[in-house]
């Protein structure tokens, strides 16, 4: 079987989550169409309730991007960040800026959005392997469902069972991340934020359009009208642009939604009954603009905001570029919509008209330069009319982050700065190097083509295409399935793989492609293994040379060879991929510039965020509240209680916790040697896999004893147990120190 790279417009995706959250000072005009709405404003705002601990924070805006950089590509070209000085000098300015936080794995856009969403691990949500994954059935096929999907869609295919995409590890559908604050009174909308819009059209029965809008609707008649159409027309892009991409879900009661849909949530803790919401560019622009649904709303920059073809409304993923979705951003705020979350798409790609087009650029390219260009004046127009609005610094929470970082594949070009002197880049000097591993395997590993490619072999095996791509190993037929992780077929495959290697198009030289591989045991650690769905856990992950991109799809494809539309790889392990950065503005956030040392992940927005606004989730984090930037007073009370124990406690919880933290990339290692063994009788695979599952057993209660501890005292007003603490402190850096000697010396380990 082959799985395609599907030339997603959600590579491009960058998410901006924007949050406000109470009545504020009056709002000033629309100013994209001239239109006062000034009293609708005040009639549509419901009680939005929070309670802030100095009540300042009216606002919120948080904004994660797609693949855009603090640290430079090249030494000679700025950053983005540097390239958008009125967003860079606002954090700095203002508040903190964070360069020490990281990425999950898979380092993906829908992994990291999630996990920032919902303040969780994607074993908690789902989303191990992103913007896609694969699922093994009872009889060795594979299916291949997208990471994007709306919050309550399921997955199911043929001899497999039928999901939520979104699931817990006890198999239901994760809890919502807008519920906090639509019960707490506040309207919530989403501007193209990953899975909390309506992602696709289908009129099936588990489609969107069906689930949202019922069979027999005008929605669900156009549809169906557009599904049918032409491809490449208009007509067949309508649906995507009338109803996909953005949403408001409504406070019970708020005239917002008066005439929307019911906002269905059957297994939201606590219940979920009452709400309604609006779906679509359709319903929401008529809102915004105060106009028919035929008037465009006008991005930051002056254009209409329109599909590829010029329909007004969703002009696609990749065409969220920074005036569409801040245009968005502010058009919500001062129509009264307590709460909004949005993104905005890279600028290091070629996205055409409304992401009609990809090309990758170089780092200075003039294209790269250039929409770097438009997004800093985007940036400057946004806080502008923020502040003839009335929402600033002083009542607002401004949180801005990425997704993830990339590592850059092309050639090196050091006589130029791209600001002044551009960067030019000639034919194949940019471009991931695609490599095709059905045809690797066959040229280097005969004795696994014998029994695994072919209709012949009665094995088959995927692999979901990426610079760490995840392998699917499968027996066919009737009774077949996944090969159990201890399978001497699954071993021989592992030991294989570790030697593969590659001709390098650039140099011409041959690359060994491991750079660290783990096996389910292994995933463990880097909560990569979705208990709720065991059918779509690869059998092991193979993080590679980020200059490649291993996939087996299409079966034409080069062995290797340059690709152009593709330069940014994500998904590994490597520092320029894993390092990623938060800034943090507004009442309650210390004014520190910028905070190099404070160790940060995804899951540490989402509890820093509720504590400052005193909501809270029905399920415990695995983030922390991050009170090193945080001003005394907005540090949840128990959390001051003993500040050296908290600091020495949330310090000792990431590394043992997150998975580049010290934990997860030490047992790693020990992974790798023991996948890469092959030892007499697989001895050393043997010994070292005891030490992960007994490791990965002993860290999850430790870091569960931690999560109980900080979430009671950060959300439920529970007084953190100092000799508790100071006993999991110690246990958690006994268990460092005993993962990191095994790692410096494996041999010695299994002795």
């Amino acid at each position: 079987m082959k799985i395609a790279r599907v030339l997603s417009i959600f590579l491009s995706l960058v998410l901006a989550t924007s949050i406000s959250l109470s009545a504020g000072p009056a709002f000033a005009k629309d100013g994209h169409n001239g239109e006062d709405h000034e009293n609708d404003r005040n009639e549509n705002r419901g009680p939005c309730r929070l309670n802030a601990p100095d009540g300042q924070i009216q606002h919120v805006i948080v904004i994660q991007f797609d693949n855009t950089h603090f640290r430079r590509d090249l030494p000679n070209v700025p950053s983005d960040l540097e390239q958008m000085p009125s967003l860079l000098n606002f954090i700095k300015k203002n508040g903190t800026l964070m360069t020490n936080d990281h990425t999950v794995l898979i380092s993906h856009t829908a992994g990291g959005i999630l996990s920032t969403l919902t303040g969780v691990y994607p074993d908690r949500h789902g989303q191990t392997v992103s913007n896609s994954y694969v699922r093994t059935s009872t009889t060795g096929t594979f299916s291949f469902p997208s990471s994007f999907g709306y919050w309550t869609d399921v997955v199911s295919a043929a001899n497999t069972p039928t999901v939520p995409n979104m699931i817990t590890p006890e198999g239901l559908n994760a809890p919502a991340p807008w519920v906090p604050f639509t019960r707490a009174g506040c309207d919530v909308g989403a501007i193209a934020a990953a899975n909390i819009v309506l992602e696709n059209t289908g009129t099936g029965a588990t489609g969107d359009v069906t689930k949202v809008f019922g069979i027999g609707s005008p929605q669900f008649q156009e549809a169906v009208a557009s599904n049918a159409a032409p491809a490449g027309t208009a007509a067949r892009a309508k649906a995507q642009t009338d109803f996909v991409g953005f949403a408001i879900h409504c406070a019970q009661g708020s005239s917002v939604c008066a005439n929307g849909q019911d906002d269905l949530l059957p297994q939201e803790p606590n219940g979920y009954v009452g709400f309604k919401a609006l779906f679509g560019a359709q319903q929401i622009n008529p809102f915004l603009t105060g106009q028919p649904s035929s008037v465009p709303l006008i991005d930051l920059l002056g254009q209409p905001i329109t599909d590829p073809f010029g329909q007004p409304g969703f002009p696609g993923f990749d065409g969220m570029e920074a005036a569409v979705t801040l245009a968005y951003v502010a058009a919500m705020h001062e129509r009264g919509i307590p709460v909004t979350f949005a993104y905005i798409s890279d600028a290091h790609d070629f996205h055409g008209v409304a992401g009609n087009q990809h090309v990758a650029f170089g780092p200075g390219d003039a294209g790269y330069v250039a929409q770097l260009r438009a997004y800093e004046e985007a940036f400057a127009a946004f806080f502008a009319r923020l502040r003839a609005a009335g929402i600033d610094k002083h009542n607002t929470l401004f949180v801005f982050t990425v997704d993830e970082g990339d590592h850059f594949v092309g050639v090196t070009k050091t006589n130029c700065d791209g600001v002044h002197t551009p960067c030019v880049y000639g034919v194949n000097e940019v471009g991931e190097i695609n490599a095709n591993i059905d045809t690797l395997v066959t040229h280097q590993l005969p004795a696994l083509t014998a029994k695994f490619l072919g209709a012949a072999a009665p094995n088959t095996f995927t692999v979901h295409g990426d610079d760490a791509p995840t392998f699917y190993l499968a027996e066919k037929g009737a009774g077949g399935g996944q090969l159990p992780q201890t399978d001497p077929l699954t071993r021989q495959f592992e030991q294989n793989m570790a030697n593969l290697t590659a001709v390098n198009p650039y140099t011409a030289a041959t690359d060994r492609l491991l750079v660290q591989m783990a096996d389910q045991t292994g995933m463990k650690a880097l909560h990569m293994i979705t208990a709720g769905d065991p059918v779509r856990n690869p059998s092991f992950v193979f993080f590679a040379d980020a200059n490649y991109f291993i996939t087996d799809f299409p079966a034409s494809t080069c062995e290797t060879c340059i690709n152009p539309l593709f330069a940014w790889n994500h998904g590994d392990i490597q520092p320029e991929i894993a390092n990623t950065w938060i800034g943090f503005v507004g009442p309650g956030v210390r004014h520190r510039g910028q905070d190099d040392r404070t160790w940060s992940d995804h899951t540490d927005v989402r509890p820093t965020i509720l504590a400052l606004l005193g909501l809270q989730d029905s399920y415990v984090h695995d983030g922390r509240v991050l009170i090193e930037n945080l001003e005394g007073d907005a540090v949840p009370h128990r959390l001051r209680e003993d500040s050296h124990t908290v600091r020495n406690l949330v310090a000792v919880f990431k590394q043992i916790n997150a998975p580049f933290g010290e934990f997860g990339v030490n047992s790693l290692k020990v992974s790798t040697a023991a996948l890469a063994s092959n030892s007499p009788n697989d001895a050393t695979y043997t010994s070292l896999e005891s030490k992960i599952g007994g490791w990965v057993a002993r860290r999850d209660a430790i870091a569960t004893g931690i999560r109980a501890l900080l979430d009671g005292a950060a959300f439920r007003e529970q007084h953190l147990d100092e000799h508790q603490a100071k006993e999991l402190i110690d246990q958690a850096r006994s268990l460092l120190t005993e993962v990191s000697r095994c790692a410096a010396d494996t041999v010695r380990c299994t002795q």
